[in-house]
């Protein structure tokens, strides 16, 4: 091959190589979250944007039910969903996840707590267990509050009135927005009066509220849990920068309560409390940043500090 030839062969890789990167950043420019409702997906929503944001990506974020966010991602709609609650989303896990239509990035959050909850004063006049319920199916007017319609808990204690499982075939689940649930909750704690309700951690309610979780319900909701990252299908590899970022974002529960208690008791918006805790904890930014850059090449970490000044 004479000198000519090595010359134009190299400026042809060099062209083609820019064509890619032109078409990788026309597909990942934009990174479309999905969000359930929930106030600790607007955390972890609000982590991931903010960082992608000052990185030079666009982030739209679509509230959607949980079966339209794994839809989402199986279509290729949503880019990544940071709230596979396990094992209380196990059944959309094995449709979408283990069938390998979907991907699974990494565990976000370890050691959570999913399912029924009630007041200290219950628990300790005897509701310690599912199938303590019906024993005081009066004092609860044989109603367990949930949250929105269609999400996997809820399906859950669908189920076990279906089947009477500890005997609560009488009873009626109240499906709701997380906020308009843990409003009934307030009102039932100011006067004392017996709910049953779904609880998670973590949640700001767990200080809000002297609350305890019920015993016996592993079957459906587990012992404990965890929080995982998903994917549409191949997005690391199209989208290999805003993919390292995802697979590098893992939280705490402490961190998570934090936040979520400067949003919920007014003190500040999503977005403050968010930059209030990463300017009180800049340690984060050098593991979450770690082989992440700007999208158009530059220095990821720096970027992100400049941002929180």
């Amino acid at each position: 091959m004479n000198k000519f030839s090595i010359v134009l062969a190299a400026g042809l890789a060099i062209a083609a190589t820019s064509l890619q990167t032109q078409a990788e950043d026309a597909q990942c420019a934009t990174v479309k979250l999905g969000d359930p409702g929930w106030s600790d997906i607007a955390v972890t929503n609000g982590i991931a944007s903010l960082l992608l944001e000052n990185l030079g990506y666009k982030v739209e974020t679509q509230t959607l039910a949980v079966p339209i966010i794994y839809a989402g991602l199986q279509k290729g709609q949503v880019d990544a969903f940071l709230g596979n609650w396990m094992p209380a989303q196990q059944s959309n896990y094995d449709k979408f996840v283990a069938t390998g239509e979907v991907d699974k990035v990494v565990e976000n959050l370890a050691g959570t707590e999913y399912t029924l909850a009630v007041p200290t004063y219950a628990f300790d006049a005897g509701v310690k267990n599912f199938a303590d319920l019906e024993k005081f199916a009066d004092k609860f007017e044989r109603k367990i509050y949930g949250i929105a319609s269609g999400s996997p808990a809820n399906e859950s204690i669908k189920q076990m009135i279906a089947a009477n499982e500890f005997g609560l075939k009488d009873w009626k689940l109240v499906e709701s927005s997380e906020q308009a649930m843990l409003v009934q909750v307030g009102r039932a704690v100011k006067r004392d009066k017996f709910v049953v309700f779904l609880g998670w951690t973590p949640h700001p309610m767990n200080v809000q509220y002297a609350m305890n979780y019920l015993k016996g319900g592993e079957k459906y909701f587990g012992a404990s849990g965890s929080v995982n990252t998903l994917t549409r299908k191949g997005y690391a590899q199209e989208c290999p920068n805003a993919g390292k970022l995802l697979s590098n974002l893992t939280f705490t529960q402490e961190m998570e309560n934090d936040i979520m208690d400067q949003v919920l008791s007014k003190e500040a918006s999503n977005a403050d409390a968010i930059k209030t805790w990463l300017r009180a904890n800049p340690w984060v930014i050098e593991s979450w940043l770690k082989g992440v850059n700007t999208r158009d090449g530059g220095d990821g970490q720096q970027a992100i500090v400049a941002a929180l000044k």
